[in-house]
């Protein structure tokens, strides 16, 4: 009835061996009879087979941790020679047979039978660590040779029988410990003074320890009763108890004053957390500690969550060097840690949260605790700064000091704590930059939790080392600039808070790669742009949280996101779609076409019109007013305006991409605030790629145009920078006057101002400059408007001078160029046409359709005004 064999021991259970040669089987030597079947610890799953009853001469059954289920067989009885039975760590259930009397040589047994008492021979009783149901029958008391009773981590119930206290002769070991026993603890188990090991913990058993519990049970060892229901005190006579080594009374109702346990000097494990112990006037109720002192092999010393009120006394330091774990959380302990703690030079678990601790002194004392690994102070009251020394710490894997008054910066000797896997901070008075330090501790893996302080600046790029961590949680500070991309590589988070924040740009792009994110909230922020739709594929996402934002556009509503109760996007006054129950407006992207009237056709196509004409009216006035004149580009009051590239970096917050205009086939241009004369000044800041080809060459051409020439309509230089950045590289820009107003929808009027204000710039470069200059590259995107909606002609980069021999005009009014061809397609200048399209361009421009042009454009801006001044137009 074997189901699994996941070892394959049982290979060898076939017809080409004798079963004598199968593994786990024993035979007696006279005879060819099984004599011991041990299958212990094979990994096996299934039942024991009823068939077990044929083996009458087996003597000893282990089927010790394995997975047998379902009940023990009643035919187990009929082996009445058997004297061991082990069949403890299975998944057992059910009662166990009354059968089983009948194995009357039964010495260790393993499995509780209801007439216990037949078996006179009965020496050790083991079945922990199954799903055995019922109780102890009173008939134990019967078994007079019996050592060891252990029926722990079962489901047994009912009353611990008072029978057990006639075993005082023989009984060493009763382990009841994880059952459903419940009332009170028989005093005749107090009569067993051979008792070694008394463990009755998690059960429902009530009532008080006797007074005399270290007189009467001397020769005690490991006394465990621990989550239960216990009242009353603690025995005084535990100060008796010489041969006490573990000493666990967690989680009951114990109160009142710890005994002195200066007697024991053997103890390794001493726990009476979660009582309510303590709570003396005068704050004396922990001088118990200092008893410890004779105990040289302790380990464990645990009084977490009572009512202690007294300060750490001195003596602490005089525990034993062996102290691992120290844990006096969750009390009203006052005061500071004694620098006597140095002197555990072993300890590794220092525990004090949830106190009044409020020393100046406690975190540079414990950092001279070298073999600290878990520190956790959080939850009191110490004021201060983190010491550097805390770098000491190298061993440290957890350090949680939230919920104090710390202040200050976080010092960089924090990188030295390479192996930490949990680092919180939050809910103090933190402030500065997070350290790129702390983002370069790749161990980080639980927990990053720097919430609730003042840091400022941006969230590190360095974020990108934290590829195992499970938790970042950088929520209300007041950190700036764009969500780093790098924070992508951050590919096991499940948890991001960033809410509360002065955050701004787009989500980026690449955190699609943390695909185990559950929750994402990056509420109360200054993000915008769309709402990226590879939340949709987040599988385990349960809680995205956009809230009180600038996003816009539409909100995703597919895969995880089709359930509304995951995304929130209140705040958000430009968002659109998504599921119904978010009650946002219907997205329309497209307007639908409308049928113009014949009306609104006249004034359009008359628009276009007069727009075209007026072009070529400014361009042929040139010829009537050519001069030629050049200008210096200075400031306005004469002075020699410098700036820095550090300056210029400031001035844009590092270059960030909250502060881009736009780009370029050369570069790009922020925005940015600097001081010029003792003014703070907006201005646009062309910086050049170098590294592209061309680059140096074009900031050279347009620093050679824009000294010779100035005109108010073209975009007024300030300065130039040409030096080196932080990491040496060579670095141009070009500073100009900040101009207001980008694109807009423009009336027709508008447009008409715009057009005039860049034929005049035009009219200047091409005329009216020592050396004419082509522009080469005009379109749109050069053209800025400032505050009163002035045209200025920009970005010269593409510029070139004609010299005389350059250009050259012909007999009919067409000119010819060597120049190449430049600029954006569509936009490019007209002497790279044939020279057909020159000539008709030309005639176009000629004297003898001056006038006529003239004349024509008069009449349409007559008939145009005169739409203009009516009422219903």
């Amino acid at each position: 009835m074997i189901s699994d064999d996941p070892l394959g021991f049982l290979s060898s259970w076939n017809d080409s061996a004798h079963f004598c040669l199968w593994g786990g089987v024993s035979c007696s030597e006279r005879r060819d009879r099984v004599a011991v079947l041990d299958l212990n610890s094979r990994g096996l799953s299934g039942s024991i087979s009823p068939h077990i009853g044929n083996l009458t001469f087996l003597k000893q059954l282990h089927l010790y941790n394995n997975t047998f289920r379902n009940s023990i067989p009643p035919e187990i009885g009929r082996l009445r020679r058997l004297q061991v039975l082990r069949l403890s760590n299975n998944s057992l259930s059910g009662e166990i047979p009354s059968s089983i009397s009948g194995c009357s040589a039964l010495a260790d047994l393993e499995s509780i039978p209801p007439e216990l008492g037949l078996l006179n021979e009965l020496q050790f009783f083991n079945v922990d660590r199954n799903f055995l149901t019922g109780n102890i029958p009173s008939s134990f008391g019967n078994l007079t040779l019996i050592q060891e009773i252990r029926v722990s981590d079962n489901q047994l119930s009912g009353r611990v029988p008072e029978a057990l206290g006639r075993l005082k002769n023989s009984l060493e070991q009763l382990m009841l410990h994880i059952n459903y026993f419940d009332g009170e603890i028989p005093p005749s188990i107090f009569n067993l003074s051979l008792l070694v090991y008394l463990t009755l913990g998690h059960n429902q058993l009530q009532g008080n320890l006797p007074w005399n519990l270290g007189l009467l049970l001397p020769n005690l060892e490991y006394f465990y009763a621990a989550f239960s229901e216990l009242t009353g005190s603690l025995p005084a006579s535990l100060s008796n108890a010489t041969n006490m080594v573990q000493l666990q009374l967690q989680v009951n109702n114990f109160t009142g004053s710890v005994p002195s346990m200066a007697s024991s000097r053997n103890l390794l494990r001493f726990s009476i957390g979660g009582n309510s112990l303590g709570g003396e006037d005068g704050g004396g109720d922990l001088s118990f500690l200092s008893s410890f002192a004779g105990a040289r092999n302790l380990e464990a010393l645990v009084i977490d969550t009572n009512n202690f009120r007294g300060s750490i006394p001195e003596q602490i330091g005089n525990l034993s060097s062996s102290l691992l774990l120290l844990d006096f959380s969750t009390n009203q302990i006052p005061g500071s840690i004694p620098e006597s703690i140095r002197n555990l030079v072993s300890l590794q678990w220092l525990w004090a949260h949830e106190n009044k601790l409020s020393g100046t002194t406690i975190l540079s004392t414990v950092a001279n605790v070298p073999s600290l690994v878990d520190l956790r102070l959080y939850d009191n009251q110490i004021p201060g700064s983190i010491p550097p020394s805390i770098g000491n710490l190298s061993n440290l894997t957890v350090l949680r000091l939230a919920d104090n008054r710390l202040e200050g910066e976080i010092p960089a000797d924090v990188e030295n704590c390479r192996r930490l896997i949990n680092l919180d901070l939050s809910n103090n008075n933190l402030s500065g930059i997070i350290p790129p330090q702390i983002m370069g501790l790749s161990s980080l893996s639980i927990v990053l939790n720097l919430s609730h302080n003042h840091f400022n600046g941006g969230i590190p790029v360095e974020v990108e080392n934290l590829k195992t961590l499970n938790s970042l949680d950088l929520s209300h500070n007041m950190l700036s600039n764009n969500i780093p991309s790098s924070l992508g590589k951050c590919g096991s988070l499940e948890f991001v808070r960033l809410q509360g924040n002065l955050l701004q740009g787009q989500i980026p792009s690449t955190l699609d790669l943390l695909k185990g994110i559950q929750l994402f909230d990056v509420s109360s922020n200054n993000l915008s742009g769309q709402i990226p739709r590879f939340f949709e594929n987040m599988n385990f996402l349960q809680l995205l949280n956009l809230s009180y934002n600038k996003f816009e556009g539409e909100v995703p509503a597919s895969g995880v996101l089709k359930n509304v109760s995951i995304i929130s996007v209140i705040g958000n006054d430009k968002v659109c779609g998504g599921l119904a129950e978010l009650n946002l407006p219907r997205c329309s992207f497209r307007q639908p076409k409308k049928k113009l009237s014949y009306k609104w056709k006249v004034v359009i196509s008359t628009s276009s019109s007069v727009a075209f004409l007026v072009i070529v009216a400014s361009c042929l006035s040139v010829l009537w007013m050519k001069r030629k004149g050049k200008r210096n580009i200075v400031s306005d009051d004469g002075s020699d305006i410098r700036v820095s590239y550090q300056s210029l970096h400031k001035a844009t917050d590092g270059f960030s991409e909250t502060n881009l205009l736009g780009a370029g086939s050369f570069g790009s241009v922020y925005k940015g605030v600097v001081d010029i004369n003792g003014k703070d000044t907006t201005i646009a800041i062309k910086v050049f790629n170098l590294q592209r080809r061309g680059a140096s060459k074009s900031f050279m051409a347009e620093c050679e145009v824009l000294k010779n020439i100035r005109h108010r309509n073209l975009v007024r230089i300030v300065t130039v920078c040409s030096g080196v950045d932080y990491q040496g590289n060579d670095f141009k820009a070009l500073i100009y006057e900040f101009v207001v107003n980008g694109s807009l929808s423009l009336n027709f009027r508008q447009r008409l101002n715009i057009v005039i204000h860049v034929a005049s710039a035009l009219d200047y470069i091409h005329n009216l400059c020592e050396t004419p200059i082509v522009h080469c590259d005009l379109k749109p995107s050069n053209v800025l408007l400032d505050e009163d909606m002035v045209a200025h002609v920009g970005d010269f980069g593409l510029a070139t001078f004609l010299q005389p021999s350059v250009v050259n005009l012909s007999s009919d009014g067409t000119s010819s160029s060597s120049i190449g061809i430049k600029g954006t397609v569509g936009y490019a200048p007209p002497g790279i046409y044939s020279s057909l399209a020159m000539r008709v361009i030309s005639y176009i421009f000629s004297f003898r359709l001056r006038t006529q042009i003239i004349e024509i454009s008069n009449s349409l801006l007559s008939i145009i005004k005169k739409i203009f001044s009516r009422k219903n137009w």
